[in-house]
């Protein structure tokens, strides 16, 4: 082969892509080929992000975690958003801040959040009673401490007073949640009471890092300085949680020898605690696995300031997280996600058809035993921890 036919041959795969050469959008243009049209940048990340829900999401033996960090339900991310997502079957489990999720009662309760604006004075807010997270605006009496009182009277019912994990603490909520949103007729506005309805699993990996956590401790601190510690009985263990998230996976992949793909909104700990059931399953449990099979990150965040929020895929793949030899199958869009995440579901309403719901919830006993089962057979080091174990006072 002469120097200048194997040049060509060399640079096909370099222009081998689609031709920039999009069609005018006009008046009959849809939400889809709006986003098939994008060619390059942050816009073509973002179809490349819907292309791969659409082609592999899609799929029936794919499971799909979603993660959301950032003040997301707030913004009304909930109903116009993350709640069709769920019920068009593409949120198998999901994992958020628990500040999302404690936002998320407000819409369940009918507790108003309103449209407003960034440039305001924060101190004559304070003064009025009025709380702001950047543009939106709600009162802090009717809003944030009518929450917190109906929120601790719920955590004082009897199916709350147990050890738990968020999983479960949140299917107890969502339960609540979902029959005040029945009853306050405003259609389907909670994540909660939708996770609930459609048996999805929902972990918050830093509990105590939100209203919902602060509300806990304040009952415990109540029970304790009145005497009555045997009486509450809420103790909220993230050690479950990572054990039933990681169950999740190793059923998808190990047992049913399905696919697992994950949506990564934002970054923060909602996003790692995802992406640890991998090293989870292969560096602790020591089970042999190869990483998730599809990843989707939708930030603003830069990996090169050390933020876990910014790190990529292929930094992933160095900690077992993702799978290395489909990398090709990862998409990260530097886009606000109020504005790319709305955009995304949109473009998988009209391109997919509804997954049947796995209903991971309901099945979370089996998982459970599952792992066990693989942990017992594959680790080398059970019966040595389980010596030091039994010389541990009793």
């Amino acid at each position: 082969m002469d120097h200048s036919m194997k040049h060509h041959t060399d640079k096909h795969q370099y222009l081998s892509g689609k031709r920039v050469l999009p069609k005018p959008i006009s008046k009959e243009s849809d939400i889809a080929s709006v986003i098939d049209n994008m060619d390059a940048y942050n816009g073509g990340r973002l179809r490349a992000a819907c292309q791969l829900m659409r082609d592999k999401y899609a799929q029936e033996d794919v499971t799909i975690g979603l993660s959301i960090a950032g003040a997301l339900t707030p913004a009304g991310l909930g109903p116009s958003t993350i709640i069709p997502l769920m019920n068009h079957g593409f949120v198998d489990w999901l994992v958020a801040t628990g500040a999302n999720m404690y936002h998320d009662m407000h819409f369940a309760l009918n507790m108003p959040l309103f449209r407003g604006t960034h440039n305001v004075d924060d101190a004559d807010l304070r003064d009025k009673g009025v709380t702001r997270i950047y543009d939106i605006l709600f009162d802090y009496q009717d809003v944030l401490m009518a929450t917190d009182r109906i929120l601790r009277k719920i955590m004082l019912q009897p199916e709350f007073q147990k050890e738990m994990g968020t999983r479960e603490y949140y299917h107890l909520l969502g339960k609540v949640l979902n029959e005040y949103e029945k009853k306050n007729n405003l259609g389907e506005v909670s994540v909660l009471a939708a996770a609930y309805r459609n048996g999805i699993p929902v972990f918050t990996s830093s509990p105590g890092d939100s209203t919902i956590g602060m509300n806990a401790a304040g009952l415990e601190l109540l029970a304790e300085a009145s005497g009555l510690g045997n009486q509450f009985k809420l103790k909220i263990n993230p050690s479950i949680d990572v054990n039933d998230s990681t169950a999740i996976i190793l059923n998808a992949k190990n047992y049913e020898k399905g696919k697992t793909g994950v949506l990564l909104i934002g970054g923060g700990s909602p996003k790692n605690f995802m992406l640890q059931t991998e090293p989870q399953i292969q560096e602790v449990l020591m089970i042999p696995e190869a990483g998730q099979d599809y990843d989707i990150n939708i930030t603003d965040a830069r990996p090169d300031t050390g933020g876990l929020s910014g790190a990529p895929p292929s930094e992933a793949v160095s900690w077992g997280k993702i799978d290395p030899t489909r990398l090709e199958e990862t998409v990260t869009a530097y886009i606000d996600v109020t504005v790319a995440f709305p955009l995304l579901v949109a473009y998988v309403m009209h391109t997919t058809k509804p997954k049947k719901l796995k209903r991971l919830y309901e099945r979370g006993d089996e998982l459970r035993k599952k792992l066990i089962e693989s942990y017992l057979a594959n680790n080398k080091e059970v019966e040595e921890l389980k010596s030091l174990m039994k010389k541990l006072p009793a």
